[in-house]
This record gives C-alpha cells, sequence and structure tokens, in this order.
C-alpha cells in the first residue's frame, strides 16, 4: 500500500469497460492522461487491447486506435494492476434492472468497490462512481471505503451520456456534476481531471452525494415524461381527429415548453429511461414517499401502450387479418446510431407482428446482428429493399437517418402495396403521399392534408425533426 500524492496529474483506472467505461476510458486518454480499463470479462479486454470496440459508436473506436498508439491506453483484468498503476478509479459497471423487481441490481458496484479494497488501495486514492445508483448508494459505499481502505475518498460523479453521440457528450458535456463530502480532496482532483472542459466553459455543479445520485434519475424522468407526454396527446388525437405534428408545434412555441421530444411515435427504450424510471420509483417507495414519483408509473405505461397502439394500427391497415401477411420493417435498434437493441420498442413491434401470423423482415443499419442473435425467430435483411420486398405494409420504427432521407418513388415498385407507417414521426407524408403511398402515424388522421415537419419554422420544425443531435436525448449508462 503506498500513499497517493495529490500534487502529482492523475493516473487513471476504469473498472467495468461496457458502453459507458470504455467511452469514459478512451476519452479520458484523449485528454492526456495514463488510463487503464478493467475487466472481468478477458474477452472484452482482448478486443479493446487489439483496438476494437466491441459494439457500435461512431467516432470512438478511432479514439481508441489513436490511445493504444500513443501508450495512454491500456486494458487489464486485474484490479490488482489498476491499483499499483493508477490513484484515481472511476467505476462504470451496469446497473440493471433486478430481476423480479423495478429495483436497480447493485451487485456489480459493490463487486467493484469491494475489489478495490481487496486490491489495497493507498492514503489519497480517490475512488469515484459513474454508475446510476439508487440514492443513498454512495454514502453506504463511502463508509465501506473508508473502513476497509482508510485515507481512500470516494466522490460521485454520474454520467449523462447519449448513445450514438458519447464521444462528443464526454469531452465537450453540457454540465459536471460532483457528489462528494465537505472538508476532502474530491473537488479538487475532479477539476484537475476534467481541467480542460471546465476550460472550455463547461459549468461545475459541487453538491452532496444524494444530490448527485437524484440527478441522473431525475433527468431521465424528466425527459421520459416528456416523451410520453405527446404520446399520451397522440393518443387523444386519435380519437378526435387531430395532428399531433401540429399540436406539438404549437407547444413548441412556448419557451416554457420547447420542440425537443415532442416528437410522437412508438415511445423510449433502451438500458437507461425505462430502467432508471423504475428504479426511481422502487427508491421513493423504500423511502417512504412513493406518491410523489407515482406519476411515473403512468409514464411508463404510455410508453408499453404506444408500442401496443402502432401494433394495432398495423393490424388495422392489414384489415385485421395479418396471418401470412408480409411486413416490413425498418429500424430494430432502440434509437439512431446505435446497435443497442435493449428494450427496443422496433423489435417489440416486429415480434408483436410475428406472433399475430405475419411474415416479417427487419433491416437496420447497424443491429441487424445482436438482433437476430436474440430473436432468431424474426427474419432479418440486409438492405432497405430487402425489407420490404413484396410486404404489403413497411414500419419505419427507428428513425435513422437512412430511413428519413428515403426516396419512396423508388421504394414504391418494390411492394405489395405501398402503405407506410411512420412510427417516429422521421417522414414527410407529403413527400411520401405524392409518391403514391398511404401514409399513416399514431395521432395524425388517416386521410386529408397533412401538415408536415418541414412546414413548420426552424424552431418548431427542423428542431423536432433532428432533435437527436441535440443535448439530452437518449441518456444511456453503460
Amino acid at each position: 500500500m503506498r500513499s497517493v500524492s495529490w500534487s502529482t496529474d492523475p493516473r487513471i483506472s476504469v473498472i467495468g469497460t461496457g458502453y459507458l467505461g470504455t467511452t469514459q476510458a478512451v476519452c479520458l486518454a484523449e485528454l492526456g492522461f495514463e488510463v487503464i480499463g478493467v475487466d472481468i470479462d478477458a474477452a472484452r479486454v482482448r478486443r479493446l487491447s487489439a483496438g476494437e470496440v466491441p459494439f457500435y459508436e461512431p467516432g470512438l473506436e478511432a479514439l481508441l486506435r489513436k490511445n493504444l498508439e500513443a501508450g495512454r491506453l491500456a486494458f487489464s483484468s486485474s484490479l490488482a494492476e489498476a491499483v499499483d498503476r493508477a490513484d484515481t478509479h472511476f467505476i462504470c459497471v451496469g446497473t440493471p434492472q433486478r430481476a423480479g423487481s423495478d429495483a436497480a441490481d447493485l451487485r456489480y458496484v459493490e463487486a467493484a468497490i469491494s475489489g478495490l479494497i481487496a486490491a489495497g488501495p493507498g492514503p489519497g486514492t480517490l475512488v469515484v462512481g459513474k454508475s446510476t445508483v439508487p440514492v443513498g448508494t454512495a454514502g453506504r459505499l463511502a463508509a465501506k471505503l473508508a473502513a476497509g481502505a482508510p485515507g481512500a475518498e470516494l466522490a460521485w460523479n454520474p454520467e449523462f451520456l447519449r448513445e450514438g453521440f458519447a464521444v462528443d457528450d464526454t469531452l465537450r458535456p453540457d454540465r459536471l456534476v460532483f457528489g462528494v463530502t465537505p472538508g476532502g480532496h474530491a473537488p479538487e482532483r475532479l477539476r484537475t481531471v476534467f481541467a480542460r472542459l471546465i476550460d472550455n466553459g463547461t459549468p461545475v455543479i459541487v453538491t452532496d452525494y444524494a444530490t448527485a445520485e437524484l440527478a441522473k434519475g431525475a433527468a431521465n424522468a424528466f425527459l421520459a415524461t416528456k416523451i410520453s407526454f405527446i404520446n399520451a396527446m397522440a393518443e387523444v388525437c386519435d380519437v378526435v381527429g387531430g395532428d399531433v405534428v401540429a399540436l406539438a408545434g404549437a407547444l413548441a412555441h412556448d419557451d416554457r415548453i420547447g420542440p425537443l421530444f415532442l416528437r410522437a411515435g412508438i415511445g423510449f427504450g433502451g438500458g437507461c429511461l425505462p430502467k432508471d424510471i423504475r428504479a426511481l420509483q422502487a427508491r421513493a417507495r423504500e423511502l417512504g414517499v412513493g406518491p410523489a414519483l407515482a406519476f411515473l408509473g403512468e409514464v411508463d405505461a404510455v410508453n408499453i401502450r404506444a408500442r401496443d397502439r402502432a401494433v394495432a394500427l398495423a393490424r388495422e391497415v392489414l384489415g385485421d387479418e395479418p396471418t401470412n401477411r408480409a411486413v416490413g420493417v425498418l429500424g430494430a435498434a432502440f434509437k439512431p446510431n446505435s446497435d443497442d437493441i435493449r428494450d427496443s420498442p422496433a423489435l417489440e413491434v416486429a415480434l408483436a407482428l410475428r406472433r399475430a401470423g405475419a411474415h416479417v423482415a427487419v433491416y437496420d443499419p447497424a443491429a441487424v446482428g445482436a438482433a437476430r442473435e436474440v430473436h432468431p425467430s424474426l427474419h432479418f435483411a440486409e438492405s432497405v429493399i430487402g425489407a420490404v420486398a413484396g410486404a404489403e405494409v413497411v414500419l419505419v420504427l427507428t428513425e435513422w437517418a437512412e430511413f428519413r432521407e428515403l426516396d419512396p418513388a423508388v421504394l414504391r415498385p418494390h411492394v405489395a402495396r405501398p402503405v407506410v407507417i411512420d412510427g417516429r414521426a422521421a417522414l414527410d407524408p407529403q413527400v411520401w403521399r405524392a409518391a403514391g403511398w398511404t401514409y399513416r402515424a399514431l395521432g395524425r388522421p388517416p386521410f386529408g392534408p397533412l401538415s408536415s415537419e418541414l412546414d413548420l419554422d426552424h424552431r418548431a420544425g427542423l428542431d423536432l425533426v433532428d432533435e437527436t443531435a441535440h443535448r439530452g436525448g437518449g441518456l444511456q449508462e453503460g
């Protein structure tokens, strides 16, 4: 055990090399630090050491290779090696939903802290939690660390990454939150680690453990609520004949509301928003304040209903006779610029139609491999044309740019019936109808003129289309 000097530049380890950890390790090396990434998965360590990122994230693999070649970045399966080489340890392991419960499963966080303690970190060591955890976790882990590694300090620095934009979100974040205890060295040390980001104008919020823990869950809960709100209004529009896109445009002009994430569709998914809002509710119940967050249960329910409503719309288009009917599905990932299929609304809709007897062909630019492995009952195509060939209805369920930019006139000869269901409000209905297609979408009237996103002004229109490029969308932990 050796003491750590706070006057030297931090030498960093990142424990856990999933989505969050790999991105964190690579980007910290890009900031100029010596970094070692640690994972118990030896195969993953070998792939990363060879310069291969085991998931799809634009720009990450090039930075991985650059920093491996520069000698700033290495990977290992040994926590002892990490403690020997580093004095600042970032905990980036997953906190999935616990089986049979809404609560978060903290076994990997607990194991990471226990493994660090066993490796004997010296006085002055800083442990930085980035994983999304229930409020109260950091305080408990800090006590455990103090008992097992005297002189070591814990801070909580929640992540706010969006899949598909993780490199930019790490190197140019919109805020840094430091959860610390009074009188420690953690704020100074973290400011050293993130000095370049802070110098570039990133605001820093220094607060207590509880507030830092709540920051991530609250952000995701607010985002989920906004998404489900517009989907709930789409349900109402379907009953009264309103147009939810025009409604969203009217709302977007209110500065108190704004345009982002008012695009109705089949809802959110992924490994973060659904499990985080459930974990937040579960923790609130444990703390005796369950009613305060009970509304998140309906946020969750609206989100699930959006998927069911898309299936019902497809069945309606097929005359409620889906058996042996050809259906083309464009999209498998839960969001564009990702190969993540965890809780993917697109796949849930495709699977429901397959269970109803339809012949479903799915195409996605990045997620076909992962989806095929998990859902072998579905047929996966290698191109848009392969997915829609002979289809009686085409569903656009992930808003990849490739799908948004499709030419419906080129696509039309390949389908049996030119009917499209726009599950993400990603298409211009006027363009598709002009090309001879029947255009349908949740919350939009089936016949007559439809407002287009492109008819709205820049603030209320283009932002609705391009919201994935904006900060705050698709928050995701590794």
